[in-house]
């Protein structure tokens, strides 16, 4: 009897040129995945794109026909997807009345309402297929919140909302819902990936700018490396459980532990001693 060759799984990931994304796109790969590495300006990838399986293709999530076009592209290519990594995101800081309304838009188009629509627009393929896996990259910023973090951490909080009703709606037909939560990660966060945003003649923000600009350094010096989170990604991709939240780096862990111990107005005010406001 011939043994029926199994073929390989296929992850989609979405901001796959840098960080988290890129790593996982190249841990995945490692692993005998198929892998779509998905970002806005493919013709400058030089690494992915030399791998063997690895798709690397346009999508921009503020753009619709980017992410049918790519999800179209990556069915041709593999036959079928079976997780979706909704990892494109980055973070906006600073006092809110300081932000023009096209940036806050800008955070939440990308954070909130481009992770809906990629995750809208593969639901059909899981659907048809009986199964699949959307894994949404969260935070520990989506259960607590820092100081200057009111845009950012909205979008993570309304991540973990939406990650938890989805789950009902996808188990209807064999699916899954997962949700990673990391800590703070040695990325190119606070680059490329960090909007911040101050108007110096607000004076009243002075100081809470001054003191976390002051502290943010040491929490990203401290922080954990990017496979610290890209292999929570795997083991919530592979581990068949039915389980909804996986923490990624040691800081999450405590984080959620204080959390849990402290309740809101306990943590609020140990924060404002640790910030020194």
């Amino acid at each position: 009897m011939i043994e029926k060759k199994k073929m390989k799984q296929t992850i989609f990931i979405t901001g796959a040129s840098s960080g988290i994304g890129k790593e996982t796109a190249k841990l995945f790969q490692s692993k005998n995945w198929n892998v779509v590495a998905s970002m806005r300006n493919p013709e400058k990838e030089t690494e992915l794109n030399q791998l063997s399986n690895v798709l690397v293709t346009r999508l921009d999530v503020l753009d619709l026909e980017s992410i049918d076009n790519a999800i179209h592209e990556s069915i041709q290519k593999f036959g079928k997807i079976d997780v979706l990594l909704n990892n494109a995101g980055y973070g906006a800081y600073g006092p809110l009345e300081s932000f023009p309304r096209e940036r806050i838009l800008r955070q939440y188009n990308t954070n909130v309402i481009g992770l809906l629509d990629v995750t809208r627009a593969i639901l059909p393929h899981f659907r048809q297929n009986k199964k699949g896996i959307i894994i949404n990259v969260s935070s520990m910023g989506g259960k607590m919140t820092f100081p200057l973090g009111t845009l950012y951490h909205g979008t993570k909080f309304a991540v973990e909302g939406i990650s938890e009703s989805l789950r009902y709606e996808v188990e209807q037909f064999g699916g899954k819902v997962k949700i990673v939560e990391p800590g703070a990660i040695a990325t190119d966060f606070a680059g490329r990936s960090f909007d911040f945003n101050h108007d110096a003649t607000m004076t009243e923000y002075q100081n809470i700018v001054t003191q976390i600009t002051k502290v943010m350094p040491s929490m990203i010096k401290n922080a954990s490396t990017t496979d610290v989170v890209t292999k929570v990604i795997y083991e919530a991709a592979t581990d068949g459980k039915n389980k909804l939240r996986y923490m990624a780096g040691k800081d999450a862990k405590l984080y959620n532990f204080m959390n849990k111990l402290l309740g809101y107005n306990s943590l609020y005010r140990m924060n404002k001693k640790f910030f020194n406001l």
